[in-house]
């Protein structure tokens, strides 16, 4: 507790609480169509190819959007930037509450919502920027903890859904905006570090070497997992098990809010075990739960569980990369995260899509969990590869801060 303290007192803990209710509120709404996918699939009558692009836009959207964010950030400082975002979130809204009539609206409204998914990298800068070097991981793993906003959307948005409809939930969002807003316009500084006035090519530095591509494969598989499934979730629960709607996003809840609670225990579990460690129990965790979803799919219960063991272990996995990152990149920490998490994000995109397309073709969506499992397989066996040279030059072995 006294170390906690420490750790407040060396920065400027108004902004870092800002910055995870601004990151929180933004993965609420970045997800929020899949939350409501069971209303929005019955409505539309969409096949499971449909359900795919419409859930993967939002997604694709939000880490392409990442940098432009990140740009304007730099021009008119971090602050001003999620304020001009959440104004963004606001208009996205209400084109949703008042717009959206056909599918080909909501593909647009898809991509609107790509303005809250762009949050990451302005979000893990601002908080992490009155930090110290020492405690910028820390930092930046409460901010990236505020992934939690998924589930509070998976628990949220469906009860409401299903009193006012679905449309009205994008009114109640675009009102609800106003929170994090003036939390941030009233308690949130501008740090005073040097993220914000990095060049073009030092934002993207990282990405020039085999370590950046490294990084933001495996965060493809951990984070974009994490936000892929959440979005999928809701609609699988619904469509495969025959739950009410309201009951398929409160499973999807207990998943998600798992996730987001082990991304800060990963962390802490890295700094014991070693980053290298944990992702390599990690990645086996999600390639054999996933396997084992595709197989269980006429049993609930045991899918439940086997999404409660995947989800923890994607959660702990985002905690244990980003363990790392503050070692390898010690003087541009939150530019390197930022970079990796735009990176890293696209993969998310992918699991709707491979999900809808097994579903249509194969009747199953076991070669979708199988496809995921693969991608998991893949990065285990390239961190295993790069992690040679890594605990040769700027980790100890397992992937534990080298001491002084």
């Amino acid at each position: 507790m006294l170390q906690f303290r420490e750790f407040l007192k060396s920065g400027h803990a108004p902004t870092l609480w800002s910055s995870f209710l601004y990151f929180g509120f933004s993965c609420a709404v970045w997800v929020i169509n899949g939350a409501m996918a069971p209303f929005i699939r019955d409505d539309f009558q969409l096949t499971p190819p449909q359900m795919g692009l419409m859930l993967s836009l939002p997604i694709f959207a939000g880490a392409l959007m990442r940098f432009p964010l990140g740009i304007l950030a730099q021009y008119i400082g971090r602050k001003r930037a999620t304020l001009v975002e959440m104004a963004g979130i606001a208009v996205a809204m209400a084109f949703g509450y008042f717009f959206v009539r056909t599918y080909n609206d909501l593909l647009a409204m898809g991509v609107l919502l790509g303005v809250a998914g762009a949050s990451f990298g302005v979000a893990l800068s601002l908080g992490s920027g009155s930090f110290p070097p020492r405690y910028k991981g820390l930092a930046m793993g409460i901010v990236g903890a505020g992934n939690v906003g998924t589930a509070v959307a998976a628990l949220l948005a469906p009860a409401l859904a299903q009193k006012f409809g679905w449309q009205t939930v994008y009114g109640f969002a675009a009102i609800s905006v106003a929170v994090p807003a003036i939390v941030m316009a009233v308690y949130a500084q501008e740090p005073p570090d040097l993220d914000a006035h990095a060049s073009l090519r030092e934002h993207v530095a990282c990405l020039f070497e085999k370590d950046g591509w490294a990084f933001s494969l495996i965060y493809a598989v951990t984070f974009g997992g994490f936000i892929g499934l959440t979005t999928f979730l809701p609609s699988y629960f619904n469509g495969q098990f025959g739950v009410s709607k309201v009951q398929a996003g409160q499973l999807t809840m207990l998943a998600a809010f798992l996730g987001a609670a082990l991304r800060v225990f990963g962390g802490w579990l890295s700094d014991h075990w070693g980053g290298v460690n944990t992702l390599t129990g990690v990645l086996c965790i999600t390639a054999v739960s996933l396997v084992l979803c595709g197989f269980a799919q006429e049993s609930l219960p045991v899918t439940v569980l086997l999404f409660l063991v995947c989800f923890a272990a994607l959660g702990a996995g985002n905690g244990a990369l980003f363990q790392l990152v503050p070692l390898r990149w010690p003087l541009s920490t939150a530019v390197a995260g930022s970079m990796i998490g735009e990176i890293g994000a696209l993969g998310g995109g992918l699991i709707p899509n491979a999900m809808g397309f097994s579903k249509q073709y194969s009747g199953s969506y076991l070669w979708g969990f199988v496809s995921i499992a693969v991608c998991a397989a893949a990065m285990l066996v390239l961190l295993r590869v790069m992690q040679i040279r890594w605990t040769r030059t700027w980790a100890e072995k397992g992937g534990r801060a080298r001491s002084a």
